[in-house]
């Protein structure tokens, strides 16, 4: 059975499963993976935690996350470059730490990203009560899942066109509240740089260094998406050099688009005190600066981009559920059903439709236990890219890819300790955080059981997929 385990014996013939369609160029590409990211849902849901825990020094936070942002990027590129496959994280672990270490990533992403989906969706009634108070937002939530499962269908040339659309008109709000705040500056940017403050009961005291530190953990996860590029990675043209490129173009889009508004808001709050109170802290801001009626348009934006969202995340949601289902990770009639592609638009969609039903199920489930069960999962797929970076130049299982990250092994080792201070923050956080961890790990347990059991005795699970040569 050894030799299941083995990194380099896993690749069948492209012909002998369903193909998805190639036709995205890198523009198309990155408008979706751009509207997976959702720059706006992050400036306005994310970015006030940030804020709240580290008051103005949230840029510093942000400009450290950044950092971190630019050395997973070099590492999602390098992987994404010699397995442009739309398993994505799990069909390059597979590949260049072992089949178990795979399949481990594979159960752990394709939970949190069903999960994701509904927890993202439960934004939009937030965002649109501003309009229409006393809205359902469960129901709300369910609908828009089942909506974006419709659209997904679609040819994904058009999907790509329609993210474009909602995505240019949260960058429109993105730079209507750059202006505002820049426009009514209240302080300098050297204030928010060598003099950050923090809340204090009803004033402000000096942000200190742990509280930046700890507030970057929650930063890092602000910019995160860039590299969900790899799962179209089967239906983009030259997908050895566009998808590196995609990845490196959605980072520094990603960066910007959430770095200038966030200072923006920092610079241009009439009060501190009254910004770190405030129960929706951009809200505060844009009243304040631009009077309700902006507000109301702003959150109507923002409404749009948590729809964009849902549909960008169920687009690759669906098509790693396809993977799996091409690799045959489930018993054969399952695998087969998740493959099938739409005669006509060459889509995953019975993988669509099931991302679309079980995502619009959760949505019905409390709010707070789906941050628990999705809260940490992402550090361990990054922390599963690192070691398959370092291991991938090691035992050659990367060496055909057309991109090589520059300062290597740096950025991955930079990220390692990075995440490892995340994981940290995380456990020694009793309410959210450890609850997290415990519960990846339980995902992870289950993941290794079933692989073990299941795939290693039945001695078939093959990983499949075109790659360049």
């Amino acid at each position: 059975m050894a030799a299941h385990d083995d990194v380099s014996e896993n690749v069948t013939s492209p012909a002998a499963r369903p193909r998805l369609h190639r036709g995205l160029m890198v523009l198309g590409t990155l408008l979706i993976t751009l509207s997976a990211v959702t720059p706006a849902s992050s400036v306005f849901i994310i970015a006030p935690g940030v804020i709240g825990a580290a008051g103005t020094g949230a840029l510093l936070s942000f400009l450290a996350a950044a950092v971190v942002g630019v050395f997973m990027a070099f590492v999602y590129a390098e992987l994404s470059s010699a397995f442009p496959l739309t398993g994505g994280e799990y069909a390059i672990v597979g590949r260049t730490l072992g089949r178990l270490p795979g399949f481990m990533v594979l159960l752990l992403v394709l939970v949190t990203q069903l999960l994701i989906l509904a927890v993202i969706a439960l934004g939009v009634g937030t965002y649109l009560e501003v309009v229409f108070p006393g809205l359902p937002g469960q129901w709300i939530a369910a609908v828009v899942c089942l909506l974006a499962a419709a659209f997904a269908i679609l040819d994904i040339k058009v999907n790509a066109v329609l993210t474009g659309v909602f995505l240019a008109i949260e960058m429109v709000a993105l730079v209507v509240l750059s202006v505002l705040g820049f426009v009514h500056a209240q302080r300098s940017l050297a204030d928010l740089l060598v003099h950050p403050v923090v809340g204090a009961g009803g004033g402000t005291q000096p942000a200190t260094f742990a509280v930046i530190a700890t507030a970057t953990a929650v930063a890092i996860f602000a910019y995160n998406g860039y590299g969900s590029a790899v799962y179209f990675g089967e239906e983009t043209v030259d997908p050895g050099r566009n998808i590196a490129r995609t990845i490196l173009w959605a980072l520094v889009v990603t960066v910007v688009a959430e770095l200038v508004p966030v200072t923006a808001v920092l610079l241009g709050a009439p009060s501190l005190p009254a910004l770190f109170n405030a129960p929706n802290m951009l809200a505060y801001v844009i009243t304040e600066l631009g009077g309700g009626p902006l507000n109301t348009v702003l959150s109507l934006a923002v409404a749009v981009a948590i729809i964009n969202a849902v549909l960008a995340i169920m687009l690759l949601s669906a098509r790693l559920l396809f993977s799996t289902g091409r690799d045959e990770a489930w018993p054969l009639p399952v695998s087969r059903a998740v493959e099938a592609l739409h005669p006509r638009f060459g889509t995953p969609w019975v993988a669509t439709l099931i991302a679309g039903v079980i995502s619009a199920g959760v949505c019905f489930v409390s709010e707070d236990l789906l941050i628990v069960l999705t809260g940490t999962s992402l550090v361990v797929v990054y922390l599963g890219l690192c070691l398959a970076a370092l291991n991938g130049r090691r035992n050659g299982t990367t060496a055909h890819g057309a991109y090589r990250m520059p300062l290597f092994p740096l950025p991955p080792i930079v990220a390692l300790l990075a995440l490892a201070y995340v994981i940290y923050a995380s456990a020694v956080d009793p309410l959210v955080g450890r609850p997290s961890l415990i519960v990846t790990a339980v995902v992870l347990v289950i993941a290794a059981v079933y692989y073990l059991l299941w795939l290693r005795r039945r001695g078939d699970w093959v990983l499949r997929g075109e790659e360049p040569g």
